[in-house]
C-alpha cells in the first residue's frame, strides 16, 4: 500500500496549518510571547506570519511619537532592507498605513497604481526582488503604534483567506507586543519608555545623528530627520549609513 512520500506529507502539513482550523490553533501557539523578552518577541512574531500566510517575509515597525522613534524587526534580510528603505524615504505602504491608521494593500509594485503611488519606493522594492507589500496598522481605536508589513516576491493580491486572517494576526501581534510590558489600554502612552528600554533598538545611530543635526542647524527633530533622509537619498545610502557618517564627522550639515 502506498504510504505517501515525505514531501507530500510536508505539503499536506503546510496546507493544514494554513486551513481555517489549523490557523486558529497556530495563531494561539505562535503569537504567545510567554517567556520571550522584548528583544526576542518581534522577530519571532515576524517569522510566525511567514508560517501562517502565503507571503515571502514580514517586518514589524513601531513608532514612538513620530518617525524619529521608528524601530523594526524582520523575518529575513530583504524584509529588513524594505523597512529601512521606507524609513529612509519617509514614504511607502507602511508609512501611509501608519499615518492613516488603515490597511494599505499594494498588490503590484512593478506597474499601475501602486507603482505610481510611491514611485521611488516601488523602484527600490523591485530592485530588492519585492513585488507586493501589504501593510496593516498595529494599534486600536484609530491609533496606530506601528505597522505589520508583509511582502511577496510575486505580484498579486492576498487571497481572500489570507486577507481575512491577516487582520486577526495584526490584532494578535498588537496584543502580544503590548502585553510584554502590561501596556494594554494605555492609549495615552502606547509606546512607553519601558518598551524602548527593553526593545532591541538597532537604530540608535539615527537618533544620535538627528540630535547632532538639530544642534548644528537649530531645528526640530522632524526637520533634522528630513535633512538626514535627503542626504541619504542623494548619496544612495540608507538613513542608518548616513547617520553613522554624521556621528563619525564625515559629513556636517549647515544652513
Amino acid at each position: 500500500m502506498d504510504q505517501g512520500r515525505p514531501e507530500d506529507e510536508g505539503r499536506q502539513a503546510d496546507a493544514g496549518a494554513r486551513s481555517g482550523t489549523g490557523r486558529a490553533k497556530r495563531l494561539v501557539d505562535l503569537f504567545s510571547v510567554e517567556g520571550l523578552s522584548a528583544a526576542e518577541a518581534p522577530a519571532v512574531l515576524c517569522r510566525a506570519c511567514v508560517d501562517l500566510l502565503d507571503i515571502t517575509g514580514a517586518s514589524i515597525s513601531l513608532y514612538g511619537g513620530g518617525d524619529t522613534g521608528a524601530l523594526w524587526w524582520s523575518s529575513d534580510p530583504v524584509a529588513g532592507r524594505l523597512a529601512e528603505a521606507q524609513y529612509t524615504l519617509g514614504d511607502g505602504p507602511c508609512q501611509t498605513a501608519s499615518r492613516a491608521a488603515a490597511p494599505v494593500l499594494a498588490a503590484d509594485l512593478t506597474e499601475g497604481t501602486d507603482a505610481r503611488r510611491w514611485p521611488v519606493f516601488a523602484q527600490q522594492a523591485v530592485e530588492l526582488g519585492v513585488r507586493a507589500v501589504f501593510s496593516l496598522p498595529l494599534g486600536a481605536g484609530g491609533l496606530a503604534i506601528g505597522t505589520l508589513d508583509l511582502y511577496r516576491d510575486t505580484p498579486g493580491p492576498l487571497s481572500e483567506q489570507d486577507q481575512s486572517f491577516a487582520f486577526p494576526v495584526s490584532e494578535a501581534i498588537t496584543s502580544a507586543l503590548l502585553s510584554l510590558h502590561g501596556m494594554q489600554g494605555d492609549r495615552d502612552a502606547p509606546f512607553a519608555p519601558t518598551w524602548l528600554d527593553g526593545a532591541e533598538n538597532d537604530h540608535e545611530e539615527v537618533h544620535q545623528a538627528t540630535g547632532m543635526i538639530m544642534v548644528h542647524l537649530g531645528v526640530g527633530p522632524e526637520h533634522a530627520l528630513a535633512r538626514l533622509r535627503a542626504h541619504a537619498f542623494a548619496h544612495a545610502q540608507s538613513v542608518t549609513e548616513a547617520a553613522r557618517d554624521v556621528i563619525a564627522g564625515r559629513i556636517r550639515f549647515h544652513e
